[in-house]
């Protein structure tokens, strides 16, 4: 779970902030442990490291400023799993029902990486990969100066799940919410 942004359009820590009783970080935790034996939620260096649900761990970015793909290298690093979903800490409602068919699509091809359609375009989170794969992927292009995970997409091959699919699992499209600003959380 990439968790090391600075907030910045929010103007103060998001994934502290409270969502239906519990840190905004806490729910999309929850609902990745729902389906991931280890949780692992990468943290920029130097933070303060916030409290967590049982079971999940922190890891964090090798250096400040490196953007998403560094934070993806982070957690990849230390998983211990073949498979790894990746999620924004700031992504509370993603559904368990669509990251178990992105898992599916990703058991069931010889890609490295699976991605969800928003009716426009591929999206970059959530994302489910082939942990090794995803990891080499990422540090190559980190080393050649490219942090958007969005390279990552372009640098793989890559399953895209297209839009009616996930939709019928998740019809009110909460997977692809994330917060941003303030605003995005309701009153």
């Amino acid at each position: 779970m990439l968790a090391g942004g600075r907030s910045s359009r929010f103007g103060r820590d998001k994934l502290a902030e409270p969502f239906r009783g519990a840190p905004l970080l806490h729910h999309a935790v929850a609902r990745v442990g729902e389906l991931c034996a280890e949780v692992i939620v990468v943290l920029a260096p130097g933070t303060r490291a916030p409290d967590l649900p049982s079971g999940a761990r922190f890891a964090r970015d090798s250096a400040e400023g490196l953007g998403p793909l560094a934070g993806l290298i982070a957690g990849l690093e230390s998983a211990r799993s073949e498979l790894a979903i990746v999620v924004g800490g700031d992504m509370p409602d993603v559904q368990t029902r669509v990251l178990l068919e992105m898992v599916r699509a990703l058991r069931s091809s010889s890609s490295s990486a699976v991605v969800l359609h928003d009716g426009t375009d591929a999206r970059p989170l959530p994302l489910a990969v082939r942990t090794g794969d995803a990891a080499r992927a990422a540090r190559t292009l980190l080393d050649a100066g490219r942090r958007r995970l969005r390279d990552l997409l372009d640098a793989l091959p890559v399953v895209v799940v297209d839009e009616p699919t996930w939709t019928a699992l998740d019809r009110d499209r909460r997977s692809l919410f994330d917060v941003d600003v303030p605003g995005d959380l309701p009153s």
